[in-house]
């Protein structure tokens, strides 16, 4: 009798450990479930290094991604991509480079220091900028050989400074240029500030500018498209942030960002 009484209970702790096992199971499939949630979104500062050009959109895009990740931090430098490529070769931490060329990737590229492959994420045209009344009475490319205006480009090797010394070899114009500039959002500052006649920047810098300046189109003919690249970096301290950030810029609520500031698609 005590035998079986004791086999009795025995079966019965066995079923109630089962049962209780199977109740820790679900409770860590729930866990994982929710920790599975918590996955989807990023902690944390996220560096990114971007084309001067981008100022404003980049500036768009961080609070669009920071409200989709409250517990990230998107820190943005911008200057212009050769020295963004610079910092990023001399060692310097970031987890995104988006470049307003692919000659400037493709040294970091070549430095092994791009994880994965760089994605094309959108496009540019050239435009000339002048200040507001346009006193030099600029109207096109072949007014930049003219002596007597004052005219500034972007520094050569920096994305805007080449596309624009391109345009001109296009139109056959042989600039007088006073100023180089370090990146073209301080070619579009001296403009809008009157202090030079004409400038060569992007279509999308004139428009940030509004009223500051004036936009004279360049023919197709002559034009450079620039296309931009975007890659999370090979010793980014946030790889799981780069990997979120350069995401949220290639989806459709980031092309529709950089849309509604005059970037074409890629």
């Amino acid at each position: 009798m005590t035998k079986r009484l004791w086999t009795v209970l025995l079966v019965g702790a066995m079923a109630l450990a089962s049962v209780g096992c199977g109740g820790d199971e679900e409770g860590s499939a729930s866990t994982g479930t929710t920790a599975q949630a918590a996955d989807d979104t990023v902690d944390g500062p996220v560096l990114v290094f971007a084309a001067a050009s981008l100022t404003d959109a980049f500036g768009e895009m961080k609070t669009s991604f920071e409200a989709d990740n409250p517990g990230a931090e998107v820190q943005l430098n911008f200057a212009g991509s050769s020295a963004l490529r610079e910092q990023i070769l001399e060692g310097a931490p970031a987890d995104v480079f988006a470049s307003a060329n692919g000659s400037n990737m493709d040294a970091v590229v070549e430095a092994d220091q791009v994880s994965g492959k760089p994605d094309s994420f959108v496009t540019n045209r050239l435009q000339i900028a002048v200040p507001p009344k346009n006193p030099g009475k600029v109207k096109g490319l072949a007014d930049f050989a003219n002596e007597e205006l004052l005219i500034g480009l972007c520094a050569e090797a920096v994305p805007c400074g080449d596309f624009g010394r391109e345009a001109l070899a296009n139109a056959d114009v042989k600039a007088s240029v006073d100023t180089n500039e370090p990146d073209v959002r301080a070619l579009l500052t001296k403009v809008g500030a009157d202090e030079l006649d004409a400038g060569i920047v992007y279509v999308t810098d004139v428009k940030a500018a509004g009223d500051d300046v004036l936009g004279i189109d360049i023919p197709k003919a002559d034009n450079v498209v620039a296309t931009y690249p975007i890659a999370a970096l090979a010793e980014a301290p946030n790889p799981d942030g780069a990997a979120a950030f350069t995401k949220f810029v290639l989806s459709e609520q980031g092309q529709a960002i950089l849309a509604d500031f005059g970037f074409g698609a890629p």
